[in-house]
């Protein structure tokens, strides 16, 4: 199976994205030291900007504020509940925070809190599946992938001004 990838000038940095032979989004994350990459590099996949264009688009639309819902076909690996969080990440609106045992209680056991957490962690599609609008119950921030500063950032970033 063919991987491609490309860099992605964003306002919060440079992000990386890996798509497969048809398109689908494999991994997206931020080169700020904080995440890890494992298909978006030469050893793994081919850099090639051309098959990247709708996701480079689709995220300069987002930081351009002309798009909260990306409409990408998205094929991150992970386990089945893995798969299920993340899949209800996505359902976390633009402007919007939930907590883990929000999604949890999404997942169908309002018990999992923490493997909501490590799921959360382990996203491969960051940005894209927000993983980011998650935070403690009690409001607080809580880990991220790309470091607590970046998911401030893109929190302010999604926060409505008001005038």
């Amino acid at each position: 199976m063919g991987l491609y990838f490309s860099h992605i000038d964003t306002l919060v940095g440079v992000a990386t994205a890996t798509v497969d032979e048809d398109g689908a989004l494999l991994e997206f994350t931020f080169l700020n030291g904080e995440m890890s990459n494992p298909f978006s590099r030469p050893d793994q996949a081919e850099h090639a900007p051309v098959r990247l264009k709708e996701v480079t688009r689709q995220v300069h639309e987002f930081f351009d504020r002309k798009r909260t819902v990306f409409t990408l076909d998205l094929k991150p690996r992970g386990t089945d509940f893995q798969l299920k969080v993340w899949k209800a990440l996505c359902n976390i609106p633009f402007g919007e925070t939930w907590s883990y045992q929000r999604i949890a209680a999404a997942t169908g056991d309002i018990n999992a809190t923490q493997a909501v957490g490590g799921a959360n962690n382990k996203n491969p599609i960051a940005l894209i599946i927000p993983c980011h609008r998650v935070i403690g119950k009690n409001g607080a921030l809580t880990g991220y992938g790309g470091g607590l500063p970046l998911k401030q950032k893109l929190l302010d970033f999604e926060t409505p001004l008001l005038f």
